[in-house]
């Protein structure tokens, strides 16, 4: 294998095993796949979601691959619904440094391919290993300032790269075939930040999942592509989306310092940048009984990258906004101690009292001794002041969220969506994924419930009221 940043990186992903994973990664691996199924039945809720369930099952019309808690549609069709499913609702994983969401793009096609082709849980695990590392990988060669000052927005970009490696080691690619895949990756890698505000960044997503997989399946038809694409003096990635990147950053010392560590997962809904503010919040909550209605004012101080991006919506407009808004979340967690996909329904945050206090009762600034999810919280009430700073969210590499709790995730999203031992049982599945023989029986968990179960629980559940 040349020194071609390119080659070098193919060949590492076509030849990666599973002993070369350490026990660590392959934890957190099983996190990061919990995580994104607990998403994905989460995403069902998406004000969008059946926007892109048209599109996908029109994309063709046989019925190979399964949809997380739906129904099946075409290979294309589920890689593209499912990527939409795990980001729909703003509660995926993030890698931190290039604010790239990983797993929207990575396990779609991932699950889709091992399903079709019987494939076993270690080979899955494998290739998830392989698609997030890559990703991660040729995110910190971007130079993320330079590439976000260009207007770029990771997942639509990086995310190709890491499908076509993860749909690459399932299908047995060499190195050369892996590099082409990687090619064909690079000559669909889009999506700027022009779209924030608007669920298209959501597809990005989704849509940098499913160029993956075409990048994948063709470069296993020997189509021509450049084997160099991420350094190419002409149009190369580095070159075009940074200024030259930093390429040496791509393998340094790969295969021993595994990037997708620093994969970030959420414990709570909204979106990531604000994540640090949610803890600072609940590590207040947590120590203190605060009353809402004492509360006077909550002062909010996010870094500025942070604050140009969800400081400005006090006076949000729908779901989405309420989902990026640090006013609105922070007022709700003060009044509610919770946060979950039921704060951000249309009768909590379209409540006059809710919308009042995101408006008049939290102030967010910018603060330019904070950098990146740091944030500080102040909530001022009776005559005394409350102070908490986040360095570390819950969720991240340095205070990571528990086994136990990605679980409780995954069961609290999960319910009404798939049945109760459809629920455990795919909470065992990814636990002893090494074990599982074929994913094929993981996808079949993951499909929805009957229509009569799910009916029978909407009833009970009305019941209780």
């Amino acid at each position: 294998m040349s020194g071609n940043v390119t080659e070098v990186l193919a060949g590492f992903a076509a030849s990666l095993q599973y002993d070369d994973l350490s026990p660590e990664v392959r934890d957190h691996c099983k996190n990061l796949l919990l995580d994104t199924l607990a998403c994905a039945v989460a995403g069902h809720r998406g004000e969008e979601t059946q926007q892109l369930a048209a599109l996908a099952s029109g994309l063709a019309q046989s019925d190979e691959s399964s949809v997380i808690g739906g129904e099946a549609l075409s290979l294309a069709g589920a890689t593209l619904l499912n990527g939409y499913l795990v980001t729909a609702v703003t509660m995926c994983d993030v890698h931190r440094s290039t604010l790239t969401h990983v797993t929207p793009e990575v396990m779609p096609p991932a699950l889709a391919i091992a399903e079709r082709d019987g494939l076993s849980g270690r080979d899955l695990l494998v290739a998830i290993a392989a698609g997030c590392e890559v990703t991660t990988r040729i995110g910190i060669g971007l130079d993320y300032p330079a590439f976000r000052a260009k207007g770029w927005h990771g997942p639509g970009v990086l995310g190709p790269f890491g499908a076509a490696a993860a749909v690459g080691r399932l299908r047995r690619f060499d190195a050369e075939t892996m590099a082409r895949a990687f090619g064909l990756a690079g000559s669909q890698a889009a999506g700027t930040f022009a779209a924030w505000g608007t669920p298209t960044v959501k597809f990005h997503q989704c849509r940098g999942a499913l160029s993956g997989l075409i990048a994948a399946l063709l470069a296993e038809q020997n189509f021509l592509a450049t084997r160099e694409f991420l350094t190419a003096e002409d149009g190369g990635l580095f070159n075009v989306y940074a200024n030259g990147g930093r390429p040496a950053a791509v393998t340094a010392d790969l295969g021993k310092r595994w990037e997708l560590e620093q994969i970030a997962l959420r414990l709570w809904p909204s979106a990531s940048s604000i994540q640090g503010m949610n803890t600072a919040m609940f590590d207040l909550i947590e120590r203190h009984k605060i009353d809402a209605a004492k509360v006077k004012k909550i002062r909010v101080a996010l870094s500025q990258p942070a604050f140009d991006l969800h400081g400005k919506l006090a006076r949000y407009k729908g779901k989405f906004d309420a989902l990026i808004s640090a006013h609105y979340t922070a007022a709700v967690i003060l009044h509610d101690q919770a946060l979950t996909l039921a704060q951000f329904e249309p009768a909590r945050y379209d409540d006059a009292k809710m919308r009042r206090a995101a408006a008049e009762q939290i102030e967010v600034r910018p603060d330019a001794a904070l950098t990146g999810v740091q944030a500080v919280v102040e909530i001022e009430s009776d005559g005394t002041t409350l102070k908490a700073r986040c360095e570390h969210p819950r969720g991240s590499a340095e205070n990571p969220l528990s086994r136990a709790e990605i679980e409780g995730k995954f069961r609290t999203y999960a319910d009404g969506v798939l049945s109760p031992s459809a629920i455990a049982s795919t909470i065992d599945a990814v636990g002893d994924l090494e074990k599982l023989g074929s994913v094929r029986k993981l996808m079949d968990m993951l499909r929805a419930a009957p229509r009569r179960a799910r009916a029978e629980r909407a009833t009970l559940a009305a019941a209780r009221g």
